[in-house]
């Protein structure tokens, strides 16, 4: 079925938001409505991927979800990049004064590694990647440079979350919602730099936002007066970095020619 790049990526981000707002919505009413909300990005790229390219395209999404053709360098920022940021911003709490909240550090640090699959799996990052930057993060790169696919995204992103800031989930409670984008944001810079050098791989983004979610997990900087803020900062500054050395247009280092004798 041949749809237009525009209608493709519009319908996509159109019934995400459907799929995932609406569930939310009966998600005080039922648990398995709460369970299946996060799932409307990965459900909807699985969806269009098999109306515009049948199952080669199936097999090439999920190709990306487990192939590990990429340099292994770049598993040291999607693992450990975002639980520094946010241990560091967690340091900073404590150094300018506030109590430290109790962590599963503190308490059962057994806890860290379950933490880290139930996360991958229903907290977010197998539910949303395969849509994010799987599906729509590479459409967006083929009309916009990396900068502005990521921006876009990273506003689109952010307001996804906006019916959980309504809820009763405790990992909203604290942060206000202005700030909450600004975040997703900044974070879809840096997913955009991570996937953009790892060949497009939906495994390293995947385990990006687990270890991104984990280290609000391990660090509650939400609990904190100043956590969040200083979170923003570091991350900001970060971004900084990777845009000053990998450039805005593709965030990657492209090949040097070799000289011509």
């Amino acid at each position: 079925m041949k749809f237009s790049k525009n209608f493709e990526l519009s319908a996509f981000f159109l019934l995400t938001f459907a799929w995932s707002w609406g569930f939310w919505g009966l998600g005080g009413y039922t648990r398995i409505a709460h369970l299946l909300a996060p799932f409307g990005p990965t459900l909807m790229a699985f969806l269009f991927t098999y109306l515009t390219s049948g199952k080669g395209g199936i097999r090439n999404l999920l190709g990306k979800g487990v192939s590990p053709r990429f340099s292994k360098v770049w598993l040291i920022p999607a693992l450990f990049l975002m639980p520094t940021i946010i241990g560091l911003s967690l340091l900073l709490v404590v150094l300018s004064g506030e109590p430290l909240p109790e962590t599963p550090l503190t308490g059962n640090p057994l806890t860290l590694i379950a933490a880290f699959f139930y996360i991958l799996v229903l907290g977010g990052p197998l539910a949303e990647e395969f849509g994010w930057r799987g599906f729509a993060l590479e459409r967006l790169q083929a009309k916009y440079n990396a900068l502005v696919a990521s921006l876009i995204l990273g506003i689109i992103w952010g307001l996804w979350h906006l019916p959980l800031f309504y809820s009763t989930n405790e990992l909203y409670k604290n942060v206000p919602f202005p700030g909450f984008v600004a975040g997703t944001i900044l974070f879809s810079i840096l997913f955009t730099w991570i996937f953009n050098n790892t060949n497009g791989s939906v495994l390293t983004a995947i385990l990006f936002h687990t270890s991104g979610n984990w280290g609000h997990f391990a660090f509650p900087i939400t609990a904190t007066q100043w956590g969040s803020l200083y979170s923003l900062i570091i991350n900001f500054a970060v971004v900084l970095v990777v845009l000053a050395v990998w450039g805005t247009k593709r965030m990657k280092r492209e090949p040097t020619p070799s000289a011509t004798p």
